[in-house]
């Protein structure tokens, strides 16, 4: 069983399988949106997100702590003068897996693009299963021959209020 066991080994070594995300994580940073296997993208993402709140941080620790892991100076620039201030106000959530139709020609591995999360992107809040029920627009009253008399007499009054206004003010 594997309690407690955490990630994928991906048929790799340690120090290769952290190379390589490493070098996920660099690729997704420049480029904004890279395409890879499913699994690796999922296992990218997580040190992205955890690079990404480092740099939130944004302090000289954090800064260095970041250069440590990815120890690619352009990239750590970035996300501390770019992605940091970005995400400022987003609690987590700076990258999207979206798993593409289509399976790698070679093997049939399953293809996905891991992409960071744009400023506007919010998910929307999910639903509950029943759909609201549409507002019933009432349907156009047939005037009654009294109410058509009453708006004729309230016309003609406001025509004689009028006349006499004027007449008042004319004296």
């Amino acid at each position: 069983m594997r309690h407690m066991v955490d990630g994928r080994k991906l048929g790799r070594k340690s120090s290769h399988r952290k190379a390589l995300y490493k070098n996920l994580v660099i690729s997704l940073v420049e480029h904004g949106r890279i395409k890879t296997t499913t699994p690796k993208a999922k296992e990218a993402r997580r040190l992205a997100e955890r690079v990404i709140t480092f740099a939130k941080r944004g302090d000289l620790h954090a800064r260095r702590h970041v250069a440590s892991i990815l120890n690619h100076p352009t990239t750590v620039q970035k996300l501390f003068d770019e992605l940091g201030p970005r995400y400022k106000d987003r609690p987590g959530g700076y990258t999207r897996v979206m798993k593409l139709s289509a399976p790698r020609r070679g093997d049939n591995a399953e293809m996905s693009l891991l992409e960071l999360v744009r400023d506007g992107d919010r998910p929307e809040k999910k639903r509950s299963g029943r759909k609201a029920k549409k507002p019933v627009k009432a349907a156009p009253k047939k005037a009654s021959k009294a109410a058509a008399a009453s708006e004729a007499a309230t016309a003609e009054a406001d025509e004689v209020v009028d006349k006499v206004i004027k007449e008042d003010g004319a004296e």
